[in-house]
């Protein structure tokens, strides 16, 4: 049984304080970093109870308030029509240079932990799949795994709603997981076809995994929560990134010493 505690860090970027909520185990040792970005609702109990279950297999897993700059410390947008009318203009407003840098303060942040060994993801859902997806261009980021991860496939992140993700997908070293509901309206089958298409084309190293969900069907509040496909999938994310990153303080064996030749 893993204990796992929680804190608050204000960390200081270009466009005002941020508070970072992290959730890591309680046991002394180092571990990896995993930068966790939530909906625009921001952090919900949902994505709290899905960071706690993160940290319990070994992590310190970080959570930007992605709209500080608007909202005071620690404000969570309600699961309803003003919470998401609310978090959809704010999705809008803040500059996708802006997200960014956020992105860059958190993995700095993590990495100069004394309890991280410097080995990093990001997880994301909704925005947060875009956002993780963007994180994924930072090269110290060894993958990054995006639930229905939204706007990619028509750039219609942060003001202006003219990203170039991807038009940088190239720039994405590691490697990703993404995973999408064959029901979301957000995405339609010929985004996803788009997004995947450009990753192909660059080669990227990718799982892709298409199920039959709504939008928000790993949100374990209100009725499009599918359970069955929320339990199949964690084990993904956990499969994931404990391939990617949990390698701990011992260097890698070199892929074929000790191998008997014939």
């Amino acid at each position: 049984m893993i204990i796992i505690n929680d804190e608050h860090v204000t960390l200081d970027t270009p466009s005002g304080p941020m508070r970072t909520h992290i959730v890591r185990p309680a046991a002394p040792g180092r571990y990896p970093g995993i930068i966790f970005y939530s909906e625009i609702f921001q952090i919900t109990a949902p994505i709290r109870r899905t960071a706690a279950m993160l940290a319990g297999h070994g992590y310190i897993v970080a959570m930007p308030e992605i709209y500080h700059e608007y909202e005071s410390a620690g404000t969570v947008l309600g699961y309803d029509q003003t919470g998401s009318d609310r978090g959809n203009l704010l999705k809008t407003t803040k500059e996708v240079a802006a997200y960014d840098a956020d992105a860059r303060v958190v993995l700095d942040h993590l990495k100069s932990r004394a309890d991280c060994t410097g080995k990093l993801g990001a997880l994301g859902i909704c925005i947060g799949g875009h956002l993780a997806f963007r994180a994924g261009m930072n090269p110290d980021v060894i993958g990054s795994a995006c639930f229905y991860a939204t706007d990619i496939h028509r750039g219609g992140l942060g003001k202006g709603m003219s990203d170039d993700s991807l038009q940088r997908a190239e720039e994405i070293k590691g490697e990703l997981l993404m995973i999408w509901g064959r029901q979301d309206p957000h995405i339609p089958t010929e985004g996803r076809m788009k997004v995947l298409a450009r990753l192909n084309e660059l080669g990227t190293r990718l799982s892709w995994h298409k199920v039959n969900g709504a939008h928000a069907f790993m949100r374990d509040e209100g009725l499009r929560y599918d359970p069955e496909l929320a339990y199949s999938l964690y084990g993904l994310i956990f499969d994931f990134f404990h391939r990617k990153l949990s390698e701990g303080d011992l260097p890698a064996a070199v892929a074929g010493a000790g191998e008997t030749r014939h």
